[in-house]
């Protein structure tokens, strides 16, 4: 076999293979046995019918056909490892000339990597919100902790804010009931916002017994988007009872003595948080500056890919969990189509190149990912799905995904390395150490780009 390779812009190019004959033998007697196995033809026991016999039937092109679709595969493969390319998705193929027993030549256009030269980027500078944690949030999430012991007892009196009520509910539309618009012993903490628009207001006043009238607009259900008459019955009142913020309430929530120590330690976890959130922002905008220092060609057959999955795992698996449609989201988002076509095709250009740049760190860094630290990635990605570690493993190795995840904890190496070589200070003016905040940041970072951009490969 013989092949060239011609570049016809930065990510694509054309291989040229030419076959000689007999290079085609194998695939050429697995035809004829894949034919035999599927004909029938009197005076021959099945599978024994003679290669002269399959040619007179059947014809040698279909013979001929089957042989090509057999070995063009391969012969691909060899071409591409010839010129030392790296293809992104599926080849264009046209056989330019077959000759039966001279040679099979053929052409194969594909997306290639493109070269990315990565420039020094040692001298990245970014600044972050400074890690400061107030008494007032302090405070509130102490509070935020004593909601969650509130108590709750039943009252006779008008349901105010805050109270807990159990309500019956019935919707009508042009004065019939919905079939899907009865709801009997809602519990409903009233100014929380989670029913409908305008119930608040109707219950608020109303003691156990009472009912009210009103009109809202319905946000999902048959009748999504019309205006109902809604009419809802107080059946119960009780109030929310916020236990004594004391050292007692410290024990009751916490494994603390007193409610300073619990404030303490209130405080060291929101540190802790806004340390993490730093990292964050500190990788996140470090990235936005190494993209702008690197020229990256995208190959507009896979970005047009990348767009169009971003589009559908949206509509269908996104949006359909929540019962929206597509054009439902735009409205909500307040966006025109064209302007949500524009940023999917912004996120998608970002996540592929990220990911090219990323990769092309890894090479130039020489990282490697040893057994602890895919592990260690496998258990925090199984945490996120909600499987359990063994089942994660096993479907990551049930769908040959592990060179997948080698990549994705690769790239958040590669990011950390830049990270590392930048200058990080805060709003301050005070250099900030990012340390293992930045480690287990970066790799969230580099997981989330290429999770994005994982179409990139093949």
């Amino acid at each position: 076999m013989k092949s060239a390779v011609e570049t016809l812009n930065p990510t694509r190019v054309r291989l040229t293979v030419e076959v000689p004959f007999e290079e085609l033998k194998d695939s050429l007697d697995a035809a004829y046995k894949k034919i035999n196995q599927q004909v029938t033809v009197k005076g021959f026991r099945k599978g024994k019918v003679p290669a002269r016999v399959i040619d007179q039937r059947f014809g040698r092109g279909a013979v001929l056909e089957e042989a090509v679709n057999d070995a063009l595969p391969k012969f691909y493969t060899e071409a591409v490892n010839e010129a030392e390319i790296n293809p992104l998705g599926q080849p264009e193929v046209d056989i330019t000339e077959l000759k039966d027993g001279e040679t099979l030549n053929f052409t194969a256009e594909v997306d290639v990597r493109p070269a990315v030269e990565i420039p020094d980027y040692s001298g990245i500078e970014v600044t972050v919100d400074a890690v400061e944690v107030t008494d007032e949030d302090v405070e509130k999430a102490v509070e935020q902790l004593r909601e969650r012991f509130a108590s709750t007892n039943p009252v006779e009196r008008a349901a105010v804010e805050g109270d807990v009520v159990t309500i019956d509910l019935e919707a009508k539309v042009d004065g019939e009931v919905l079939p899907d618009g009865v709801a009997n012993g809602v519990s409903y903490t009233i100014g929380s916002g989670e029913l409908l628009d305008g119930v608040d207001e109707a219950v608020t006043g109303l003691e156990a017994g009472g009912e009210a009238t009103f009109t809202s607009q319905l946000k999902g259900g048959s009748a999504e988007g019309k205006d109902a008459e809604v009419t809802v019955k107080v059946t119960a009142v009780a109030a929310r009872e916020l236990p004594e913020l004391d050292d007692d309430f410290a024990q009751l929530a916490s494994e603390f003595d007193t409610l300073e120590e619990l404030r303490a330690d209130s405080r060291k976890r929101l540190e802790n948080t806004k340390q993490y959130d730093q990292a964050t922002q500190a990788q996140e905008r470090v990235l936005e500056e190494l993209l702008k220092l690197v020229e990256v060609p995208i190959p507009e057959k896979l970005l047009e890919d990348e767009v169009n999955t971003r589009k559908h795992n949206l509509e269908h698996h996104q949006l359909g969990q929540m019962g929206l449609t597509i054009d439902k989201y735009l409205e909500i988002q307040g966006k025109s189509a064209e302007e949500f076509d524009a940023e999917t095709r912004e996120q998608a250009v970002k996540g592929i190149k990220t990911q090219f740049i990323l990769d092309e760190l890894v090479n130039k860094e020489k990282l490697n990912v040893n057994q602890e630290e895919l592990t260690e990635h496998l258990m925090r990605r199984a945490a996120s799905s909600g499987m359990s570690p063994d089942q994660f493993a096993q479907a990551v190795v049930e769908g040959g995904q592990v060179p997948m995840l080698v990549g994705e904890v690769a790239r958040g190496k590669a990011l950390a390395v830049v990270v590392e070589a930048a200058k990080v200070t805060d709003t301050n003016g005070e250099v900030v150490d990012l340390d293992e905040d930045e480690d287990e940041a970066t790799e969230e970072k580099a997981e989330a780009s290429a999770e994005d951009a994982e179409k990139t490969e093949g």
